[in-house]
């Protein structure tokens, strides 16, 4: 089971309300209330249940199956749920082997797990290296990592297109839809039964993908201005005739704080060939955006209307992770999409190798 999976058909999605009850009994569970988010029409809502000596009962109206998440006190679990009744077994110290009963599309989510099982095992290792040996070995580590990732998404696209009607199929395409490009969540989107299309779940991947176009290679990068840390407006027009990577980060965000010195090590060597880079933060407070810009030494341009996740910028496009970059061409136009590590550095590569 997955936390954040053969065929099952949605019929009938969306045309009458049907009752949910999800049982659960967790052993060691000293929790007395926990949290389930779900979507109730197109809204995302979360209810509070109660818990006795770790059990407890959560019952709603769901017209379709979809994916909830309970918030543990450590950690949460997303599962599928449909109409019926759907029982969790498990203990709170392994709540990754949580057992599920009672729901097909769990069960076609697990099989499907299953089938993914000899790429997970490839990735271990990779991972365990990853940032920890030499810049070659690193270039062909996450090289390894991206073709293990590739081989994933081929699986996923054969899995949609067999299985059109499946409302597991249309989890995978929202999950990409999360955080993957306009080009192949719309290629995916397109593989869906017209049917589960136009159900609550297709339908908000659609809207999905209105937002997901913007970032879409090709097109031209948003005229946004922001404040600079002294408060003055900067224009992204002001970088027109430039390459710059637009760089959406944060603060508090350990994985872009990981990320920094590299983005600082391809400034440095590009910033006399047309290049710079242009840092959106998504911090709310403004002293520790400032203290982490002194702390990590980025001497680039850096706006933020320190709004947090709601950063006009970011939320036009729709970034639900970060660090996540766009890669932007002297023209304007977005020419590549969350670009990190060394896969940066090859990309910076070959656009300077003859300037």
């Amino acid at each position: 089971m997955k936390f954040m999976m053969i065929g099952l058909v949605c019929s009938g999605m969306g045309a009458y309300a049907q009752t949910t009850t999800v049982s659960g009994d967790i052993a060691g569970l000293k929790a007395d209330q926990l949290v389930v988010h779900y979507y109730r029409g197109d809204k995302n809502v979360a209810d509070t249940i109660r818990v006795k000596t770790g059990r407890f009962t959560w019952a709603t109206q769901m017209p379709e199956p979809q994916k909830v998440a309970i918030m543990f006190p450590n950690r949460y679990v997303q599962f599928f749920v449909e109409s019926g009744t759907i029982n969790l077994n498990g203990t709170v110290d392994s709540l990754q082997n949580l057992k599920v009963t009672g729901s097909k599309v769990q069960d076609e989510s697990d099989a499907y797990d299953r089938s993914l099982k000899d790429l997970s095992i490839k990735e271990m290792p990779l991972y365990q290296k990853y940032g920890k040996v030499s810049k070659a070995e690193q270039v062909a580590l996450e090289m390894k990592l991206e073709a293990l990732r590739t081989q994933k998404r081929e699986r996923a696209n054969q899995y949609i297109t067999s299985h059109p009607k499946s409302a597991f199929s249309l989890s995978l395409v929202a999950d990409r839809a999360a955080m993957g490009s306009y080009k192949s969540v719309a290629e995916d989107f397109a593989k869906l039964d017209p049917i589960a299309q136009k159900g609550a779940e297709g339908k908000r991947i659609a809207e999905r993908l209105v937002v997901l176009k913007r970032s879409a290679i090709g097109e031209a990068m948003l005229n946004f201005t922001q404040n600079d840390t002294e408060g003055k407006p900067v224009k992204f027009a002001d970088f027109k005739g430039k390459y710059v990577l637009v760089d959406f980060w944060a603060s508090w965000c350990g994985p872009c704080r990981a990320e920094n010195p590299n983005v600082l090590k391809a400034y440095h060597q590009y910033k006399d060939k047309n290049f710079t880079v242009v840092g959106v933060s998504l911090d709310d407070k403004g002293d520790n955006w400032k203290k982490a810009i002194k702390d990590d030494a980025m001497p680039w341009t850096q706006v933020s209307d320190l709004k947090g996740w709601n950063n006009e910028v970011s939320t036009y496009y729709g970034i639900r992770g970060i660090p996540s970059t766009l890669l932007i061409d002297p023209d304007g136009k977005i020419i590549a999409k969350d670009l990190r590590g060394e896969i940066l550095n090859k990309k910076l590569e070959e656009l300077f190798q003859n300037n």
